[in-house]
């Protein structure tokens, strides 16, 4: 099937697809653009796909991941909502740096979806709570070197993201 007939064919069932599981046609319409755009972008130069033999499964696969993506950024952004409202006056930062915090944010909570659990899970450990890799590697079942290896690979990631 080719892209242009795809978006044809299937464009209000996605949309339809993604406000029952947001309950906001806006939201819903603006997911569902992201994912033909993603499709889109992964298109190969041949008109006839693989992915697209089975649009309904490889489109809502792409929703899927777009929504998951999307609720984490609304859950992240009322809890710094709510951290912002537990604030003394004095303390909550500009308009500006509010944006830019919560950019920062939705940028570590990303790199720490890209990395393996085990990775994920060290990196937490050590760094927001504060475990020795003696710890760690004693609370994970695994050697000290794995958790130095662990760290290496998430500080590689936390570098490129900066």
């Amino acid at each position: 099937m080719q892209l242009e007939s795809c978006y044809s064919a299937y464009h209000g069932w996605l949309a339809h697809w993604l406000q029952r599981r947001l309950g906001n046609a806006f939201d819903a319409a603006d997911l569902m653009q992201d994912t033909f755009a993603r499709l889109l972008a992964g298109a190969p130069a041949q008109p006839q796909t693989p992915a697209l033999r089975a649009p309904r499964a490889y489109l809502a696969t792409i929703a899927k991941h777009l929504l998951i993506n999307h609720l984490r950024r609304q859950s992240l952004e009322r809890a710094w909502l709510a951290a912002l409202e537990a604030l003394p006056e004095q303390h909550v930062p500009s308009a500006q740096q509010q944006a830019e915090m919560l950019q920062a944010l939705q940028a570590v909570d990303a790199m720490l979806d890209g990395l393996k659990p085990k990775v994920r899970a060290v990196f937490i450990m050590a760094q927001i709570e504060g475990h020795t890799y003696a710890n760690i590697a004693a609370r994970l079942c695994i050697g000290e070197r794995s958790v130095k290896r662990y760290m290496a690979e998430a500080l590689t990631e936390c570098v490129l993201l900066a």
